[in-house]
């Protein structure tokens, strides 16, 4: 395949230079009308819920921020914040607005608490991190700003219980979470799941999912460590990460932004990122829109720390995105989505195939999606019903492959999900109920004998009980797999408040995942071995199946939190694929289920607000991972793992960060012996700064790994190369 040259990306970086695109002035959205209330003095908490009934708006209540508080009486024509500024007075909160029917209550002398930090993907409700039940991470916008990741594994590095390990020599990533593979954790964007590792399977280091979001969409990130096929079924047992796209708001916006990364030791690796965001209503009080355009630009790296001068420790990386979505906002309490996005992606690797030659893999995926979703919000209940289309295109000359098969690799895959769901109260119970069914066909020119199918449906009940200060959380769900049949996933969970700032937590749960089409289909195999064996699919295949345990403690004050979590996953019939080793190398291996396995851990995380001006947050993560059947070690695992970053509030305009990073010894496969070696502990610092320099204009700049660390010889020697010291500079634009 002929790598061809990226335009529109090229075309983004020369609109970046040349103009901006902006919604006219014209179209900002009329001011929300006065509605009439009659509500009597009562506690707060009726009375915050009895107005978002009245008001059409989501309205996420804290139990424990408004415990014992009262509200006085709401009598006549108010718009919303006036009437919500009436019902808080006195109470300590203050409510704020952060989408078209949205808005969040946050303690107003502090910014503890708001709703950059709530949390949907734990129970499907909303929650703040404190009352969630579950171990979660949020990392918001203003954030990944600051932090100038360039896809999804950069951007959670730093969370509790998370590793990035290398899936390639060449640069590519996959996320482990609490020490379970990648293939553990289920990924989401907007609750829903982006899948293409049956069309690229992870044995050929697929991170095309990771960099399918472009963060400048993104308005934050929630993770949930811990179990969760009780309501999101398969491959949610390490836990999720769920990406919250931006959506249009109430006023006309838009954004202009634009980043370059250099890498002065070796040779190229230079990267150029440029986005353009715009959004506001397209017609006052009724349509909302949005759209996003992200182009980027990666030449490949090369490094005297290879093995051999002729690899790429970074491929070369070249993607466009277009991205948008439109809200109709039917009436006070409905509303109804329509998302679609487009992005191509395209890479070129050169690798050392074990010394004996360096083949070169060129793939290019584009991948498509549309999705239809009605929201409504009744006076008794909630509910969501919503359609989901993906097609993935893959051009796959990855050139071990190519020549064992005669062919460049062909593949579609195309994934359709529908799923509703209804949740209300019910006295002292909040009742979550839902159905989902997917669909998956995927076509491979050189497997699978052309095309097969493969469909998945569920049922899921979930109730979270007020009991006092104890919430109690029951839930389970029903799947039924064409291949796999049945499989019932329970969990229960407990969230006991000491106080409005401490809780307990923990919980058990169970979870599965089945074999993926490229690991159950004897028909798809795949080259191995150095091209010399393939490995084919086994129909036998058990699910995977796993019992977690966790506990821990949460406690959010104005200026200090602190948290601690252990937690325990037995992991039954782990899925694993076979080796050549001494006595054993046939030219057909397989896939085999492995007995028994274990991780277990603890997760250690605080964040200080020092002064007015400084900040220190710090996490530390234990990880034992097993194979219980043999005793070893599971690969690409550290023992240890710890962050510590200080966020300086030099002025109004200035802000920089400090960041360390602790990635502890692991074992690793060596590419060339075929061997598992011990990879020491290794150490990276970064620096970062944002100056707002107009109200329009902010400046960011900074050095990742300042220290210039590398890994040890054992790493090295695989080819695992840790990217040098690398510069970065940019501007965002508002208009």
């Amino acid at each position: 395949m002929q790598h061809r040259k990226h335009r529109l990306a090229l075309v983004l970086h020369a609109v970046l230079a040349g103009g901006a695109l902006a919604l006219p002035a014209t179209n900002a959205l009329a001011e929300v009308r006065d509605h009439s209330y009659n509500l009597p003095a009562t506690s707060l908490e009726d009375a915050l819920n009895q107005f978002a009934q009245q008001a059409g708006i989501t309205l996420p209540l804290d139990p424990t921020l408004l415990a014992g508080k009262q509200a006085p009486a709401l009598n006549g024509e108010y718009e919303v914040q006036q009437a919500l500024d009436r019902l808080l007075q006195n109470s300590g909160l203050k409510a704020r607005q952060v989408d078209a029917r949205i808005w969040a209550l946050e303690p107003s002398n502090s910014s503890a608490l708001n709703l950059d930090n709530m949390v949907i993907t734990a129970s499907q409700t909303e929650h703040s991190e404190l009352t969630a039940p579950a171990s979660v991470s949020v990392i918001n916008r203003e954030q990944l700003q600051q932090m100038q990741a360039l896809d999804l594994a950069e951007a959670v590095a730093k969370v509790p219980g998370v590793s990035i390990a290398a899936s390639s020599t060449y640069g590519r990533h996959k996320i482990k979470m609490r020490g379970l593979d990648s293939d553990y954790t289920l990924l989401l964007v907007n609750g829903r799941r982006i899948n293409s590792r049956d069309a690229l399977t992870s044995n050929y280091a697929n991170d095309f999912d990771l960099s399918a979001i472009p963060l400048n969409a993104v308005e934050r990130i929630e993770v949930i460590r811990g179990p969760m096929s009780s309501l999101y079924g398969a491959d949610a047992m390490g836990g999720v990460i769920n990406v919250i796209l931006r959506r249009p708001g109430n006023e006309a916006e838009g954004s202009l932004s634009y980043s370059y990364q250099h890498t002065p030791s070796g040779e190229g690796g230079d990267v150029h990122n440029s986005s353009i965001y715009t959004a506001g209503p397209l017609i006052k009080d009724r349509l909302l829109g949005n759209l996003i355009l992200d182009g980027s630009d990666q030449a490949a790296w090369k490094s005297s720390m290879t093995t051999d001068d002729r690899a790429h420790a970074r491929e070369q990386r070249q993607n466009w995105a277009l991205m948008s979505n439109l809200i109709w906002l039917i009436d006070d309490s409905q509303d109804l989505e329509l998302d679609f996005s487009a992005r191509n992606d395209q890479r070129d690797g050169v690798w050392n195939n074990s010394n004996v030659n360096f083949p070169r893999n060129q793939q290019e995926m584009d991948r498509y999606t549309f999705g239809l979703t009605h929201n409504a919000q009744m006076e008794r209940a909630n509910t969501r019903l919503r359609y989901y289309h993906e097609q993935v295109n893959l051009n796959d000359d990855s050139q071990l492959t190519t020549k064992l098969r005669g062919m460049v690799g062909d593949v579609r895959q195309r994934n359709q999900t529908i799923d509703g769901q209804v949740s209300g109260e019910l006295d002292s119970h909040l009742l979550t109920a839902g159905a989902e069914y997917r669909h998956t066909v995927l076509e491979h020119n050189q497997n699978l004998n052309g095309d097969t199918t493969d469909f998945q449906r569920a049922l899921y009940l979930q109730d979270e009980i007020g009991l006092g200060e104890l919430r109690l959380t029951l839930g389970g769900r029903l799947d039924d797999h064409k291949s796999f049949g049945s499989e019932f996933s329970p969990r229960a969970y407990a969230v006991y408040s000491l106080t409005d700032e401490w809780v307990v937590k923990g919980g058990v749960g169970k979870a599965f995942k089945a074999p993926s089409i490229s690991q159950s289909d004897p028909s798809y195999a795949i080259a191995a071995c150095r091209g010399r064996c393939v490995v084919a699919g086994n129909p036998d295949l058990k699910p995977e199946t796993a019992t977690s345990y966790e506990i821990g403690t949460l406690y959010q004050g104005e200026r200090l939190e602190l948290g601690a979590n252990l937690f325990y996953n037995d992991i039954k019939d782990m899925i694993l694929a076979d080796g050549w080793r001494r006595g054993h190398m046939p030219s057909v291996l397989t896939y085999y289920n492995v007995s028994s396995a274990r991780t277990r851990g603890v997760e250690l995380f605080s964040s200080a607000q020092l002064s007015d001006s400084l900040k220190l947050t710090a996490n530390y993560t234990l990880t034992e991972a097993e194979d219980r059947d043999t005793g070893e070690e599971l690969r690409q695992v550290p023992k240890h793992t710890g962050n510590a970053d200080l966020n300086w509030q030099v002025s109004q305009r200035w802000q920089a960060q400090l960041g360390y990073q602790y990635i502890g010894s692991q074992v690793l496969r060596n590419t060339i012996s075929n061997k598992d070696v011990d990879s020491a502990a290794y150490h990276l610092v970064n620096l970062g700064s944002q100056y707002q320099l107009t109200p329009q204009l902010s400046l960011n700049g900074g050095v990742k790994n300042l220290g210039d660390s590398d890994r040890d010889a054992a790493a090295r020697d695989s080819d695992y190369i840790e990217l040098s010291r690398t510069f970065y500079a940019g501007f965002t634009l508002a208009f």
